[in-house]
């Protein structure tokens, strides 16, 4: 484990790995630098890149201080980029690619980024999410939070959410639910039905590739494809085969070929 200290001094923990241009992974939520894809992602991809896997503020053994704000989340990625050598390519996931995105538009140096799948919503075809669900979640128990977070933010049905309380990543998830908030904030305003706001991304200047699954819910198709019309000179793919839950080996290939 490796450590950097963010601009409000937080410290950030992260894992390095590999040989070649440096590569940062930025996870959703409920996942960390132990949990989630982005280890498979980091070893997919260690044979071409040296890998950064870092824990965003909150999670896993990096620290977390005060008022949560999002451009702390940004300051924290800049840390990890600058660790990096000053910049770097990115592979952000859901929540992370938002953030990612967001980070992107402040001017962070980041070479190319690859955004897969950012959950948001811009249009009618499926149920809202409440547009106050940052202070819904703060109120709620790390276990109710995880349920209002899968089935009213990302739209999943409950039994999904119950079938997960069986499985051993139920209790690291639980750990780490109270930065759902800190998710929903980065999210921001493109994640309660209105059409895209294109000036938010007009700042971007590097290469984005925006990536979607083959068997991603509609909905999602549709803001992919909005999120990659808004971003300058973005381009889009969509992974046949896959989901929001996107194999590593399906996704290397393209973090590979893209962050040439």
């Amino acid at each position: 484990m490796n450590t950097v200290v963010s601009k409000d001094g937080t410290t950030i923990a992260y894992d390095r790995r590999g040989n070649g241009p440096a590569l940062v992974l930025v996870d959703g939520a409920l996942c960390s630098r132990a949990q989630g894809p982005m280890p498979d992602v980091a070893e997919a991809l260690a044979d071409r890149f040296t890998v950064y896997n870092y824990d965003r503020r909150g999670r896993g053994d990096s620290g977390d201080a005060g008022d949560y704000a999002v451009e702390r989340e940004i300051e924290d990625l800049a840390a990890v980029i600058e660790a990096a050598g000053g910049s770097a390519y990115v592979y952000g996931s859901s929540s992370g690619a938002a953030l990612s995105l967001r980070a992107a538009a402040a001017g962070v140096p980041i070479e190319k980024l690859v955004a897969f799948e950012p959950p948001y919503v811009v249009d009618d075809s499926r149920k809202q999410i409440p547009r106050n669900w940052v202070a819904d979640l703060q109120a709620l128990e790390p276990g109710d939070a995880i349920k209002y977070f899968f089935t009213k933010g990302i739209g999943l049905p409950g039994i999904f959410v119950t079938m997960m309380k069986l499985m051993p990543a139920w209790k690291p998830m639980k750990a780490i639910a109270h930065t759902l908030p800190y998710d929903a904030q980065v999210l921001g305003k493109n994640c309660f039905g209105d059409p895209m706001d294109t000036e938010q991304w007009t700042p971007i200047e590097q290469p984005v590739l925006v990536v979607n699954g083959g068997k991603s819910p509609g909905w999602m198709k549709t803001s992919t494809r909005a999120l990659a019309a808004a971003v300058p000179g973005a381009g889009h793919t969509e992974v046949p085969g896959q989901n929001h839950v996107i194999k590593a080996g399906a996704i290397a290939p393209v973090i590979a070929e893209f962050c040439k």
